[in-house]
């Protein structure tokens, strides 16, 4: 599959509507039990298991300009938030880092043919709850798009199903704050199936539109990172220490 730099416009009709299902399993695990004994987080279901969108809704998710494979640009806070709160009633988006730098929502263009069109997205979302709040990994994305009829062909937005994907906050009643970290199997958005067989003409690989979009949430993700091994070899060559880092968490999402 080539990599041309041509560009392709992207629209949706203005008449199209998206039938959209949403999903919360329970969750499996959280290190001191929050799942079990704090109410709301036992009891965590998505609110609308199924909801009807009009097409400025995803128009958002589509660039306002022609785009290239592998260019990327900003998704509507608006649209997001409407998503999101199909599955919780209040929804919060994580706009800055934390130096307080605006960074909003990512999306790219990862491959296209005369038909199709599928773009990747990145969006960072905690819920909001009466006594704590629940900060998930990331939500990821893919959207599907047929460029003829300008109809949605497949949509998902999910939490990616991770060793750890979630942070939870819990204010008690005596006015202590505890935090907790654990595993959601699924909490998803989802429309229409994902096409399987189709050959795009020009494209990038899943990993290289994914590493694109982490490159506007962390800015460490731009270092020339290389393996432990890699760094032993070059700290000998050039005479020059290194410095360790442990961590226990992931560096690339929310859930750490």
């Amino acid at each position: 599959m080539s990599t041309l730099p041509n560009k392709i416009s992207l629209k949706l009709d203005s008449n199209a509507e998206v039938n959209v299902k949403g999903f919360i399993d329970p969750i499996e695990y959280t290190q001191y039990n929050f799942h079990v004994d704090w109410d709301e987080l036992a009891n965590l279901r998505v609110a609308e298991p199924e909801k009807q969108y009009p097409a400025p809704v995803f128009q958002a998710f589509l660039p306002s300009e022609p785009v290239s494979v592998g260019e990327c640009w900003q998704i509507g806070e608006e649209s997001a938030l409407s998503l999101l709160q199909q599955l919780h009633p209040n929804p919060k988006l994580i706009l800055q880092n934390d130096d307080e730098d605006y960074i909003g929502f990512w999306a790219c263009l990862r491959s296209f043919n005369d038909e199709l069109a599928e773009i990747v997205f990145r969006i960072h979302a905690e819920f909001i709850m009466k006594n704590g709040k629940l900060t998930l990994s990331q939500f990821a994305g893919r959207l599907v798009l047929d460029r003829i009829q300008q109809k949605v062909v497949s949509f998902k937005m999910f939490v990616p199903s991770t060793t750890l994907n979630f942070d939870a906050g819990w204010k008690q009643e005596d006015g202590n704050y505890f935090a907790e970290i654990g595993y959601c199997p699924r909490l998803e958005l989802s429309s229409g199936r994902y096409p399987t067989d189709v050959k795009f003409t020009t494209s990038i690989t899943q990993e290289e539109a994914e590493s694109k979009l982490i490159s506007h949430y962390y800015m460490f993700h731009k270092i020339n990172w290389v393996s432990l091994e890699k760094a032993f070899e070059q700290a000998r060559i050039q005479q020059k220490p290194i410095h360790a880092v442990s961590l226990d968490g992931p560096l690339f999402d929310e859930s750490c």
